[in-house]
């Protein structure tokens, strides 16, 4: 009753350890997987290509929360389409990790009293590869541990051979381009890793500072102006007002002294300075501050660079040779002795920059850096979004892509660093500036030499949809995988990973975009909803918890948190209820295959099915065709949920249950039932397999005798509905369910049986009595029998014989006690509600709490008054 191809089968076993151990099949499971070559992908394949790059971890990393979560969201896509047929191609691979990477083996050298300097430059390079062979990489092994189907064998690395031709190549091209050029601005620069850094890379906080004002000029022509960095000062070439502010425009034009030099700047107008914001006026220090360079570049300001790459000041003085720190308070110092200081704000707590590796207080810098020219790469990465050639889902993301390609401004792509790919480019001893490509000789000769950066690390990986597929050499992978078909990344990198991939992906590939849908997925926070963090001590290791409860309980826990682009709370007690479900499945097949269920033959038709059997059959097509959706929608929580609810509650909880009696009376019904019980575990596995792939595949194998789940026929959906059969066993949940809630309110133990009288009479029915007694514990009524409570459900009716079951009157002694408890609670509430002095004062969330217990006491008072009319007679 679905389209349920197999493979050829061995034959099935049909017994199962009694518990699911993971620890002692995930590893062999994966390495047997591996091993087959289940992971490949072949170019020469005639099948529809389905194609991810994985974001590349940085070789010096492990793995986190953040992979684990994505990585389960691509395995599930790339299981699913390996199971649909498709020539599916997981590329894994690595990032050099310019910055972390120095800084790990800079350590080491420390260790050994050596900086990088004692080595030189080669040498040094060498040290890093030897690093990279002994110690980096480990979170490949990691990945393995989670289940990861990448391609092992098309593994590749930001700086392997292949990769760096192509950076060559693209780095050749947008120079020739005029895309690439060489000019003073200001970066984010480090004085700890003495390099410029990314945005990305820059962390801001909030950091107890101070904010200062001070006087410029003398006389008529003071101006006051406020700065958190007074070191800066020293550096100030200008001070800016709005042209509109009435209170400086005679001081527009004039020259005016700075404090502690003997200089004068001049006042400038310029529409950047709000004329509401502090006293109105600003400090200009072109060479220190990106918005002051700006208005530098407008008025045609000087740019004075006051301290040096370690943060120490250079200007000529009494403050030179000082930490910035240090020059700080020793500038305020000597203003306030001049009577310059107005007024001074400590702690002044704003936001400040901080080196994402280091933790040190990024400086702006102005400094000789190379830079791609973004305009014309950035409006065709914009257009393809708008002209649809790609999709970013969710949708609401796509303003703020928008938001950053329109506005995106030339991008810094050199770092002061020994390790990375170091620019192409060669200056002569005559000013001669050469770019070099990867298949033409560097200028050579005495006074030739190759420029000392290395680009960012975002140059190289905004190439990798298409480099690790063999560009610029047109291979068959190229052609067959690109453009890939989805990329699975965080919305916190949709700017700085993602629009470089599209700005270089449609400039290298003529406009042919590097993937046909950006799907955008929130970041893993704690239960609480915290960012995770050492310092907040709410870190998680993910090994810790897959040592714990294997990784398909991570796996299922992250992916049913996983809704579109929202952030995803985690707490190890969901994960505990992940392997319970996981647990679960186990005990639910192995009941299955100690009872005969099999996959052995057809289907039986319809009409020698009972109506149980048709239908956990329409609900599995249901099943399939909502998940399905859920799939091409990018809804992993919706899918899990989905298929969670339908395994353990109506698979498990009911069908199982309900086929228990038939499988007891044996018979034609009885075979039916086995091989439609083999059918249902057979499609729920597959369709659980892409986020719980261990124990599906131990389950799957043993139930089917087949290869590998792996490898699999997605199931599909035959369009088999059955209606009335739905509508019959949700009559029988009814009642069942109606019986059990009763038993309970009176107190009934799950496995005590009484006595009852069933009149199934105007119902369908009638069949399942031997069922609705066997799960309610409801023995025949006997000659004694005296009903003592009577139960109208659905249009059946249940009598029931508690006498000897219960003690009524203890019974009704405890809900009477209930009741006046929750009438209490009802009165207090009530009475507080009433008081307007204590609703006039009294927080919303507290007067909210107020509602709902007196709601929940008004609830139970219904319940209980309803469970006394229930009692029988004394």
């Amino acid at each position: 009753m679905t389209e349920n191809a197999q493979q050829q089968p061995t034959a099935p076993i049909t017994e199962l350890p009694t518990q699911y151990a993971p620890a002692e099949v995930e590893g062999k499971l994966y390495e047997r997987w591996v091993e087959r070559g289940y992971f490949e992908a072949d170019a020469k394949s005639d099948k529809p290509a389905y194609t991810i790059v994985i974001p590349p971890p940085n070789v010096t990393g492990s793995l986190h929360l953040g992979h684990a979560f994505e990585h389960t969201l691509i395995d599930a896509l790339t299981r699913r389409k390996r199971m649909q047929g498709h020539e599916t191609l997981w590329q894994p691979g690595m990032d050099h990790a310019g910055i972390a990477t120095q800084n790990v083996v800079e350590r080491e050298l420390a260790k050994e009293g050596k900086s990088r300097h004692d080595l030189g430059r080669e040498a040094f390079v060498e040290r890093v590869w030897q690093w990279k062979a002994e110690s980096g990489g480990q979170i490949s092994g990691q990945m393995r541990r989670l289940g990861d189907g990448v391609a092992w064998s098309r593994e590749r690395f930001t700086m392997d051979e292949g990769l760096s031709k192509a950076v060559q190549t693209i780095f050749k091209r947008l120079y020739d381009d005029e895309l690439i050029y060489r000019a003073e601005r200001i970066i984010n620069w480090c004085p700890r890793c003495l390099t410029a850094i990314s945005d990305i890379e820059v962390e801001y906080q909030d950091d107890d500072g101070e904010l200062v004002s001070m006087k410029y000029g003398d006389g008529d022509d003071t101006i006051v102006v406020a700065t958190t960095r007074a070191e800066t000062m020293l550096g100030d070439t200008a001070v800016a007002v709005h042209p509109d502010d009435e209170r400086y425009r005679h001081l527009i034009g004039k020259l005016i002294n700075l404090p502690l030099t003997d200089r004068s700047i001049p006042v400038v107008a310029d529409t950047h300075v709000d004329p509401e914001f502090g006293t109105g006026a600003v400090k200009v220090t072109p060479a220190h501050d990106p918005n002051d360079f700006e208005i530098g570049q407008r008025h045609n300001l000087p740019s004075l660079t006051v301290m040096d790459e370690h943060a120490v000041i250079t200007a000529h003085g009494p403050f030179q040779g000082l930490d910035r720190l240090e020059a700080r308070s020793a500038i305020v110092a000597a203003l306030r002795a001049e009577g310059r200081i107005v007024a001074e704000k400590r702690p002044y707590v704003h936001s400040v920059g901080h080196c994402s590796r280091c933790k040190t207080t990024i400086e702006p810098r102005l400094s000789m850096q190379w830079w791609v020219k973004v305009g014309p790469l950035a409006k065709a990465a914009g257009d393809a979004v708008r002209d649809g050639r790609v999709t970013i889902h969710p949708q609401e993301m796509e303003k703020r892509y928008f938001d950053w390609v329109d506005n995106l401004h030339d991008w810094c792509i050199s770092r002061q660093l020994w390790w990375g790919h170091r620019i192409p480019v060669w200056y002569g001893p005559n000013g001669e500036t050469v770019c070099v490509g990867p298949d033409e000789e560097p200028p050579t000769g005495e006074g030739w030499r190759q420029d000392t950066d290395v680009l960012d690390t975002w140059f190289s990986s905004g190439l990798w949809p298409f480099s690790t597929l063999g560009w610029p050499e047109q291979t068959e992978s190229l052609a067959k995988f690109y453009p890939n078909s989805v990329l699975v990344t965080g919305y916190d990198i949709l700017f700085f990973w993602v629009a470089r991939m599209m700005m270089f992906g449609l400039y290298a590939m003529d406009g042919t975009p590097p993937f046909h849908t950006i799907a955008l997925h929130g970041m893993v926070r704690d239960q609480f909803g915290k960012k995770m963090s050492k310092s907040f001590g709410n870190a998680v290791n993910p090994l810790d918890w897959m040592d714990k409860y294997g990784s398909d309980a991570l796996r299922f826990t992250l992916a049913r948190g996983a809704n579109p682009g929202v952030d995803v709370p985690i707490g190890e007690d969901w994960v505990q209820g992940s392997r319970n479900f996981a647990n679960k499945i186990w005990n639910a097949t192995r009941f299955a295959l100690m009872n005969g269920a099999t996959v052995e033959g057809p289907l039986p038709d319809a009409s020698r099915m009972s109506a149980t059997d048709r239908w956990i059959l329409s609900r599995l097509n249901s099943v399939v065709a909502e998940v399905d959706a859920f799939y091409d929608d990018y809804q992993f929580a919706k899918l899990s949920d989905a298929l969670f609810h339908f395994a353990w509650d109506e698979v498990f909880d009911w069908y199982v249950e309900l086929s228990k009696t038939t499988f007891q009376a044996g018979g034609e019904a009885a075979e039916v039932s086995k091989r439609v019980l083999g059918e249902v575990l057979d499609v729920t596995l597959k369709l659980l397999h892409p986020v719980v792939p261990f124990v599906t595949e131990t389950l799957w194998t043993t139930l089917t005798g087949g290869e590998s789940v792996v490898i699999a026929d997605w199931p599909q959906d035959s369009g088999f509905r059955d209606s009335d059969a739905e509508r019959e066993i949700e009559t029988l949940q009814q009642v069942i369910t109606e019986v059990r809630r009763f038993r309970s309110d009176q107190g009934l133990q799950p496995g005590q049986r009484v006595p009852a009288r069933l009149n199934l009479d105007g119902t369908a029915l009638a069949t399942h009595e031997p069922a609705i007694r066997q799960l309610l514990r409801l023995q025949p009524e006997g000659d004694a029998f005296t009903a003592t409570a009577t139960l109208p459900v659905a249009g059946a009716e249940v009598a029931l014989d508690l006498s000897g079951a219960i003690d009524v009157e203890a019974e009704r002694k405890r809900l009477a006690k209930d009741l006046a408890s929750a009438e209490k609670e009802k009165a207090q509430a009530t009475a507080k509600l009433g008081n307007e002095a204590f609703l006039a004062k009294a927080p919303d969330q507290v007067v909210e709490k107020i509602r709902t217990r007196l709601a929940k006491a008004e609830e139970d008072i219904t319940r209980i008054q309803s469970q006394l009319a229930r009692l029988p007679e004394a």
